[in-house]
């Protein structure tokens, strides 16, 4: 695990994510990522009733979304940037367990609070529903609620596969597999998948890997060094050799 440091104190007296106000009468009339949301199956008319429960959140990088052991009042989707979330453990460290993008979900929780806490790792904006309204709306309409649950089981695929990760492979392997693993991600939204865009700290990449950024670090250096990487201006990496590197994370 990392050993990254949490003041619990100082966390607490982040400011809020607040509501911002658009200048359309729908914040979904342009949004450009429904074909990755949950709300994709919706017609014209039903996603008038979706945009009429609907709020729109902005962020920036720093700002938490909510913290674990809030009551879940609300659920999210990432309409633009990059979430992370993740558990503080009792001696301070911090488990990332995964990283949202645009189309993805978060706040679904089986209590009344929240399992984890969520932050903004860049500028993100969010659709905010109302958990009872929204679980209103799911009922009317099966094929929403059946969406979300698509969703949710990949969601679950995601977490068994950071099990694998932090269980059974190397250092090298972690890091390919995670830059991998961004790359398909972003062919899925239709993105550039080479090079990818890795907007994540050292830090946060350690935390989600199991991994101190010491090691983080020097791994991308080993890596950049082998050829098989090269890192660009803005946080992109280009993936110059995929057959080497789907070897390591395979572990051959």
């Amino acid at each position: 695990m990392s050993h990254t440091s949490f003041d619990l104190s100082k966390a607490s007296a982040l400011r809020q994510a607040a509501p911002r106000a658009r200048a359309d009468a729908s914040p979904c009339s342009a949004c450009r990522v429904r074909h990755l949301t949950f709300c994709q199956p919706l017609d014209d008319q039903e996603l008038k009733q979706l945009s009429a429960i609907v709020t729109t959140v902005e962020l920036v990088p720093g700002d938490p979304l909510f913290d674990e052991s809030e009551p879940a009042t609300h659920l999210f989707n990432v309409t633009a940037g990059t979430m992370k979330v993740y558990k503080l453990l009792p001696d301070g460290r911090r488990q990332i367990t995964g990283f949202l993008f645009a189309g993805d979900f978060l706040g679904l929780a089986n209590a009344e609070t929240y399992a984890y806490s969520a932050e903004a790792v860049t500028h993100a904006a969010l659709c905010r529903f109302p958990r009872k309204k929204l679980e209103d709306l799911l009922a009317r309409y099966p094929k929403l609620e059946s969406r979300l649950l698509g969703m949710a089981s990949h969601e679950l695929a995601a977490a068994q596969e950071q099990m694998l990760l932090l269980g059974r492979k190397s250092a090298k392997e972690k890091i390919v597999s995670f830059l991998l693993t961004l790359a398909e991600r972003a062919a899925r939204r239709g993105q550039t998948s080479n090079p990818i865009t890795v907007p994540m700290s050292r830090t946060d990449i350690g935390d989600y890997l199991g991994l101190t950024t010491e090691t983080v670090s020097r791994t991308f250096t080993q890596l950049k060094t082998g050829g098989l990487i090269s890192l660009q201006a803005g946080g992109r990496v280009d993936l110059r050799d995929l057959v080497a590197l789907r070897n390591i994370a395979e572990g051959f």
